[in-house]
């Protein structure tokens, strides 16, 4: 007796509907949030599963957004992201485990040109068909990375004590994804 293997089905991340944002301290007394605004990714599901089977997303990091111009033109910069090097931030997961309601996404991440194992804390939002009958899920997903690991260096000593930028950065995801 042969198994046959079902295939997964694919749902593409819809970057309308998704967003992709990062905190990070500043001063050491505030949190300063960004997004990054031009992506494109998948999320593949087991045949009758809402727990993800698999996961990549792509970054274009030029699109980082603080609301702050001269700040931003500053993470593009050779300082921090290097986009003219580096134009993209790239996500593969290498093990998803948990149930739906809660899982956890393991895979590589590569920023500025450097690969890291992180791990994300995933749930499921849930599924829906759009007016257009489109069918549609939802996840969250959020985790914490060093920039310094992936080569994020700059700083600058404050004369009261401290540094201008935190070294953790927490990574924030909310994602709808239609079915390609």
């Amino acid at each position: 007796m042969t198994a046959q293997l079902q295939e997964k089905t694919v749902y593409a991340v819809d970057p309308v509907h998704t967003t992709v944002e990062f905190i990070v301290r500043h001063l050491m007394i505030a949190k300063v949030r960004g997004r990054c605004t031009a992506f494109s990714g998948q999320i593949e599901l087991a045949p009758g599963s809402d727990l993800p089977a698999g996961i990549s997303a792509t970054i274009d990091a030029g699109s980082i957004d603080t609301r702050e111009e001269q700040r931003d033109a500053h993470l593009r910069s050779a300082d921090f992201f290097d986009v003219e090097k580096f134009p993209q931030l790239i996500f593969e997961s290498t093990r998803i485990d948990g149930t739906p309601q809660s899982f956890s996404i393991d895979g590589r991440l590569t920023i500025h040109g450097v690969t890291r194992d992180v791990t994300l804390n995933g749930s499921f939002g849930g599924r829906a068909t759009d007016p257009w009958g489109g069918l549609r899920v939802g996840y969250a997903a959020h985790g914490t990375i060093n920039r310094k690991d992936f080569g994020l260096a700059w700083n600058a000593a404050m004369e009261t004590g401290g540094v201008v930028i935190g070294d953790e950065v927490r990574i924030e995801l909310n994602v709808e994804a239609v079915l390609a």
